[in-house]
């Protein structure tokens, strides 16, 4: 078997897409937006509905990952190197979980789900700085930015470097073949 199941490729680039757009949008249009203008509402509202969607995505993905078979692990004759890919694929899963959950909590604490979705007509609070799980939303946000452009570069260096169709297995086609 070359390539992984049909359902964890969708979901796989879908997720790509989805969760680069959300740390796009969080770092910056909601950072750069103030708390006080009206557009700040409609970025919420689109990132929170974003950060919900790519929660249930990954839970899929991840049973779908554990359900399926797949091809046997990547060697590049270096067992750390190859240990490390398999290990930063499961911290990408660990990751985006933790970085929807931190973002549910930040949302649950300033009361946003209410403001945002509710119609309460209240202001957003004036800042979210001294809400923890904001800080740890941050933090993955940057640990998450890094896991990806590592990811990249890996497949990067696989497909035009090694030549070594590692990037194939991550797409479409004959599963076989």
């Amino acid at each position: 078997m070359r390539r992984y199941h049909p359902l964890l490729v969708t979901l796989h680039w879908l997720l790509a897409l989805m969760i680069i757009g959300g740390l796009v949008m969080g770092k910056f249009v909601l950072a750069a937006t103030p708390n006080d203008d009206p557009f700040k509402i409609t970025s919420l509202t689109m990132h929170m509905s974003m950060g919900v969607i790519i929660l249930v995505l990954m839970v899929i993905r991840l049973i779908v990952r554990i359900g399926t078979s797949k091809p046997p692990h990547a060697d590049i004759g270096n067992a750390f190197l190859n240990k490390g890919a398999i290990a930063a694929h499961w911290v990408f899963y660990l990751l985006v979980i933790m970085m929807c959950l931190s973002g549910l909590a930040t949302a649950n604490i300033a009361g946003l789900p209410d403001i945002v979705f509710g119609g309460s007509g209240e202001p957003l609070p004036a800042n979210f700085d001294d809400i923890l799980p904001r800080a740890v939303h941050g933090i993955i946000a940057t640990l998450l930015s890094l896991l990806i452009l590592a990811h990249v570069a890996a497949g990067l260096y696989h497909q035009f470097v090694r030549k070594d169709g590692l990037f194939g297995r991550m797409w479409f086609g004959n599963r076989d073949a």
